[in-house]
């Protein structure tokens, strides 16, 4: 049942290249929760975050966004890509300045000039970055691009954020600051935020819920703490615990 509380809803999804690497038979997030995606390597996690970011079509199955069914075109996607985001584990920046990348969405929805410049003054000082406005996005540390993406993508307040391993291979200050504004927006905005990644620390640390992904099937789904503390399925307990090489 598409409730009024659930913001996204896959039903019998699947997606096949060379084989079948994701089949779900039904599973809803809620809105205003942070979502934690876990599982060993080829589990199915980033190839699910495409999907649901209409990346790329499943090859069975539907998307409901908001109670409504999302097809990859036409101004339905249209309306559902407007009111969602993706921030990649390597960032994707124009090559301009960190303002105008920082902008670029609030543009494109032509939110009126002085809001705008308002707004990323605001993000550029809430993600460490103040003072950077002029800098080339291209001389920026990783650390920095990716605060700047991060910054790019709640610009507009989207309704749903989805992260692929936004903080692989940063130090652990970005880490930490990247982790702290999730946390920050989610209670500010009540922005809904679907994160695959590798640290499970991080899933424990910052997520509601977890999703243990395994073969490209949902394997286990609870609170955070009671994953990590009490898994009912074997498979999530030995990865929890690191006897699953992954």
């Amino acid at each position: 049942m598409r409730g009024e509380e659930i913001i996204l809803e896959v039903q019998n999804l699947s997606k096949v290249y060379d084989k079948e690497v994701l089949k779900l038979e039904k599973f809803s997030f809620q809105r205003g929760k942070i979502y934690g995606i876990i599982g060993p390597s080829g589990a199915g996690k980033s190839t699910f975050l495409r999907l649901l970011n209409l990346l790329e079509p499943p090859t069975t199955g539907s998307i409901y966004f908001k109670g409504k069914a999302v097809s990859m075109n036409g101004d339905a996607a249209l309306a559902v890509r407007r009111e969602m985001t993706m921030v990649f584990q390597k960032p994707l920046l124009f090559r301009s300045s960190v303002s105008e990348n920082v902008a670029y969405g609030l543009k494109a929805r032509r939110f009126p000039k002085e809001k705008t410049q308002e707004r990323v003054e605001i993000l550029l000082a809430k993600v460490g970055l103040k003072g950077f406005a002029n800098r080339n996005a291209g001389t920026l540390s990783g650390g920095e691009a990716q605060r700047v993406a991060l910054a790019r993508a709640v610009a507009f307040e989207p309704a749903l954020l989805l992260l692929d391993e936004p903080t692989a291979n940063l130090d652990p200050s970005n880490v930490e600051l990247i982790e702290r504004l999730i946390l920050d927006l989610n209670r500010e905005t009540g922005m809904t935020f679907i994160m695959v990644t590798h640290n499970i620390f991080q899933a424990r640390r910052i997520a509601q819920e977890v999703v243990f992904l395994h073969e490209g099937r949902i394997v286990e789904v609870g609170e955070t703490e009671k994953i990590f503390t009490d898994p009912q399925d074997q498979r999530t307990r030995d990865f929890v615990e690191g006897r699953m090489i992954y």
